[in-house]
Formats: structure tokens, C-alpha cells, sequence
């Protein structure tokens, strides 16, 4: 085992910690939370519009036959994202999956133990970097100060609550796209950097399979960008016989994977462009503020308490594949996406900001949480009852106005559950009003706990509306209603979510419009029926039906009939 160099020339640490703050967090009660906050969303849905539904119908084709492997396509059209391993590991599932389990379900799978692996990765990177000297508090002079181990252990159970608490209501975190895949493998190269320097195997591997599944799922120049900053911070650490090796092992694994993406062709050319106004950087810094709170005013905290520290690992290897993955969000053109691999680093610094936090900053973290969740609960629970009741008049009211045809369907099972859940998060806030608490981590318990809540609220009482509002499934259906299940149907101007769903949800044969292609109906996007004249022989067709999704005015698709020749 290599033990990383202390650094007797940097000032006396910022964090003062005493033994009694750095009780460990109940493994039971920790686990818990993971595992509710993985299966919520996962399990009992639809795939939703958009990204979900195409990276669904592309593994579906994989696993059918009707795409190639080294080629994902969907209805013969080339994938959304180019990108290889997703796509594999759901096909792989869907193969694997016994007949009784659903297709989507089975392709969310692995995508779920990503998630679970993108938790781990986080809670172990984050212990190595607290277990380096440079990191640990200010010795006391009569002793009693946090021994390394249980500091460490404590600062990753905070870094893990903060890593819950931003991944909170987003959705990207539980579709099966290519964007979970990125996520786990930035997690991953996070863990083996910080651990290299207690281990050599596992986090060699797990570095190989960060960059390769990078390169792999879409994204090669940032991980390669990725790469790079991890073996810089890595190899100019001070008096560690091992840190160039490291250093120029992880850039070399960088560089390979980057060049198999290319012989591959798996390099997306398309980039977006640099906001051009207020107006866009207005909008991308409200995204920043909301989709990373409250990692991101604890970030800041640590960069500032720690500044001294700038070149240790603990500081200088979060704070680098932050700040390259936030640059590199700006120029995508789903920002979001981009910026979720940033959270295991935020959620790093996040956890180093605990033992300098002031008292003052900690309660307006637990206030605003409270009111925030509690206030959220309130709204969810308020509107299943208007939908299940009618009562309050005007919550239902515009249920029905902004989603006509829903019809509200009453479960025993979720009910319990988002009671249970509602129930627990009373305790867990009468637990952290108690004086006596004086844990590092809890300060994240209300934001985990509240954000946990929150999700699983809404994949419950709410599951049926979001199904109906988020899934083509009602669209499908109404279109299988108007043509039944002809041999095949040709389409025309459909997005890849669009042609999964007819394809997955209506058992329909699609094609796109060819002079080849003798198919009796034509379905066509209502965006695209300009092009109808241009693309097929009109006086062949008829205008049949204007199908509407029930739940979006600007998504109607046009159905044609062939005339008998």
C-alpha cells in the first residue's frame, strides 16, 4: 500500500473536527435511501419522450435483429447520439431478460446498476481524498481530533447525501440513454484517481473502463479532456514516487480510448455554439444554480476555505473535472446532459466544505430545504387528491384542461408508499431540529432526504399522470386505433422518439418513404407535411385522420391511406 506524502510547507488545515463529529451515518439508513431513489423512476413506468423512448427503440432493434451491432440504427435511420456501449448493454438485457419480464424494463436494468455504480464511486473516491494527510484536520494538542478513518468515512457518507440531493428530481438520471453511461464512467475515473494512491489494480481497471466507456458512449473528446486533467492533478502531487506513473498511465488510457472512438467513427463532430447573449447566459446560469444546489454554494465554500491546498488532490482533482465539464456544457446543445457529470465532483467539494461550515450557513441550508420539500410534498399530495376526488375543483380541473382523456387510477400499493415516504420524512426533520446532532453530514440529510422524498412522490401518487403526459403510449394507441396492423406503414418526418413509440407501443413495421416501399398507410409528422408532395405521389394517398397527442397541441402526426391502384 502506497501512503501519500503529508505537505509540512502548506498552512495549518482549515477543517477543525472533533472525534464526536464524525459519527457514521446508519449503513441501513444510507443504503435505504440509495436504493429507494435508484428503483424510483425505474421501475413501473413507460419510457418517456424523447431521448428515452429513441435509445429505447434502438436497443430494441439491436436485440430483435433489425439493427447491427457495430451500427446502431432504428427504423433504418442512424441513432440520435452515435454512441455504442448504451446501446449494447440494453440490447444485451432485453436478450438476456426472461419472457415474462418487459422489454423496457429489462433495458432499464443495467442503466439502474449504473446509477448505483455512479453512488459508489462517488462515496469511494471521495474517502480515498479524505484520507490523504494534506486533507485531514488541524491536530488537537491534547488529542481527541477525528482519527482519518472515521473523517474520511464521514466526509463520504456528506459527499454521497450531496450527490443524492442534486441528483434529486432529475430525470436524466433514470432514462436509459447514453448520458447515464457518461455519468458512471466520470465517476468511476474520479474513484480510481483518488484511490490510485492506495491501490494499484482496481483502480487501473476502473480507469480503463471510465475512458473506453467515455469514448464509447459519446462522448470521446471529453473524456479524453477528462483524462488529461486527472493524470495532471494526479502526477504533480509532491513527494509521491508513484504519481507520475499514475499521471502518464491515465493520460496514455486517454489517448487510447479517444483513438479507438475514431477508428470506430465514433466521434460526434456537431457541437453547439457559445451563448451569444444575456439572454442565454441568464438561462444557463439559472440551470447551474438549480440543477446543482446545494452542492454548488458548498463547492465555492471549499474552494475558498481550501485555497491554500489548490495543488493537493482532494482540491485540485474536483475542482478540474468540474470546471472542464461545466466549460464543455456551455457548447453542447442539452446543457443539462453535460452538466450531470460534473455532480460526483461537485458532490467532493461539497463534502470538504463541511468542517469549515459556520453555523449560520447550515441553517439556512436545513430552512430552505424544509420549507422547499415540505412545501413540494404538500403540492404533490394536493393535486393525486384533486385528481382522485375532484376536490380542490380547480387542481383537477386543470388536470383534465392540460391532459384531456387522463382518467385517474387509485393504487393501494403507491398510496402506502408515498405515505410511509411522507411519514419518514417527518422523523428525519424532527431528527435534525434536535440539539444534540453535531454529525458533519447533517447539514445534507434535509436536502438528500427532501430531494429522495420529492422523486419518489411523484414516481407514486403521480406515476399514471407523468406516464400519460411523458409516454407516446396514448398517441400509439390512438393511431393503432385508426389503421390496425397492416403489413407495414411507411413514415415521414417522424423524430426517433416518434418512431420508437409506433414501433414498441403499436407493433407496427415502419419504413421510411421509398418508391420501393408498397405499404397501405402513411404516417406523418404535421411539422413535415410540406414535404409530403415533394417526398411521395400524392393523387397514391389520401388524408385520412389528424391524430393529436392528448397531452401536447404541437405534436400531431397525419395518417394517409393509400388509394387501391
Amino acid at each position: 500500500m502506497n501512503t501519500p506524502p503529508s505537505y509540512p510547507s502548506n498552512p495549518p488545515s482549515p477543517a477543525i473536527v472533533a472525534q464526536e463529529a464524525v459519527r457514521r451515518l446508519p449503513r441501513t439508513a444510507l443504503v435505504l435511501l440509495c436504493v429507494v431513489y435508484v428503483l424510483a423512476g425505474y421501475v413501473g413506468r413507460e419510457p418517456w419522450k424523447a431521448a428515452d423512448m429513441a435509445a429505447f427503440g434502438v436497443m430494441r432493434d439491436i436485440a430483435l435483429g433489425y439493427s447491427s451491432w457495430m451500427v446502431p440504427t432504428l427504423a433504418g435511420a442512424a441513432a440520435d447520439i452515435p454512441a455504442l456501449l448504451p446501446y449494447w448493454l440494453g440490447a444485451l438485457a432485453i436478450k438476456a431478460s426472461p419472457a415474462w419480464l418487459p422489454i423496457d424494463m429489462a433495458a432499464r436494468i443495467p442503466f439502474g446498476l449504473l446509477l448505483a455504480l455512479t453512488m459508489l464511486a462517488t462515496w469511494y473516491g471521495i474517502y480515498y481524498l479524505a484520507r490523504r494527510p494534506a486533507a485531514q484536520p488541524v491536530p488537537f494538542a491534547f488529542g481527541g481530533e477525528a482519527q482519518p478513518t472515521d473523517y474520511a468515512r464521514c466526509l463520504a457518507d456528506g459527499g454521497l447525501l450531496a450527490l443524492l440531493a442534486m441528483l434529486g428530481l432529475a430525470q436524466l438520471s433514470h432514462e436509459t440513454t447514453p448520458t447515464l453511461v457518461q455519468l458512471a464512467c466520470a465517476a468511476l475515473l474520479f474513484y480510481a484517481t483518488a484511490a490510485s494512491a492506495y491501490r494499484s489494480v482496481l483502480p487501473f481497471i476502473a480507469a480503463t473502463v471510465a475512458v473506453l466507456g467515455l469514448a464509447l458512449s459519446g462522448a470521446p473528446a471529453l473524456g479524453l479532456a477528462l483524462a488529461v486533467a486527472a493524470a495532471a492533478t494526479r502526477a504533480m502531487q509532491p513527494d509521491d514516487e508513484t504519481a507520475a506513473y499514475w499521471g502518464l498511465a491515465i493520460a496514455l488510457l486517454g489517448v487510447l480510448a479517444a483513438m479507438l472512438a475514431l477508428a470506430l467513427r465514433q466521434w460526434p463532430v456537431q457541437w453547439g455554439q457559445w451563448p451569444a447573449n444575456w439572454l442565454e447566459w441568464r438561462s444557463l446560469a439559472r440551470m447551474f444554480v438549480w440543477f446543482t444546489w446545494p452542492a454548488w454554494p458548498l463547492a465555492l465554500i471549499a474552494v475558498w476555505k481550501w485555497r491554500a491546498w489548490w495543488r493537493s488532490l482532494h482540491i485540485a482533482l474536483p475542482l478540474a473535472l468540474a470546471s472542464i465539464i461545466c466549460v464543455v456544457s456551455l457548447l453542447q446543445p442539452n446543457p443539462d446532459r453535460a452538466l450531470l457529470l460534473a455532480l460526483p465532483s461537485l458532490a467532493c467539494l461539497a463534502a470538504f466544505a463541511l468542517p469549515t461550515l459556520q453555523r449560520s450557513v447550515t441553517s439556512l441550508i436545513d430552512w430552505f430545504t424544509l420549507l422547499f420539500f415540505s412545501l413540494s410534498g404538500i403540492v404533490i399530495w394536493v393535486m393525486w387528491v384533486a385528481v382522485q376526488t375532484g376536490i380542490p375543483a380547480k387542481p383537477a380541473a386543470n388536470v383534465q384542461r392540460l391532459l384531456p382523456g387522463f382518467e385517474s387510477q387509485f393504487s393501494f400499493t403507491t398510496f402506502l408508499i408515498a405515505a410511509c415516504a411522507t411519514l419518514a420524512w417527518a422523523w428525519l426533520v424532527k431528527w435534525r431540529v434536535g440539539r444534540h446532532r453535531k454529525a458533519l453530514w447533517k447539514s445534507l440529510v434535509l436536502p438528500a432526504g427532501g430531494a429522495v422524498l420529492s422523486w419518489l412522490l411523484l414516481m407514486t401518487l403521480w406515476m399514471p399522470l407523468l406516464d400519460f403526459a411523458r409516454s407516446y403510449a396514448p398517441l400509439a394507441r390512438l393511431v393503432a386505433q385508426r389503421i390496425g396492423q397492416p403489413d407495414c406503414v411507411q413514415t415521414l418526418g417522424l423524430s426517433s422518439g416518434q418512431t420508437a413509440a409506433f414501433s414498441f407501443h403499436a407493433s407496427l413495421q415502419l419504413k421510411p418513404v421509398t418508391p420501393l416501399a408498397q405499404c397501405p398507410w402513411l404516417i406523418v409528422d404535421a411539422d413535415s407535411a410540406s414535404k409530403v408532395s415533394a417526398s411521395t405521389a400524392m393523387q397514391q394517398w389520401v388524408l385520412r385522420a389528424t391524430v393529436r397527442r392528448p397531452s401536447d397541441d404541437n405534436e400531431d402526426v397525419l395518417l394517409f391511406e393509400r388509394l387501391a391502384p
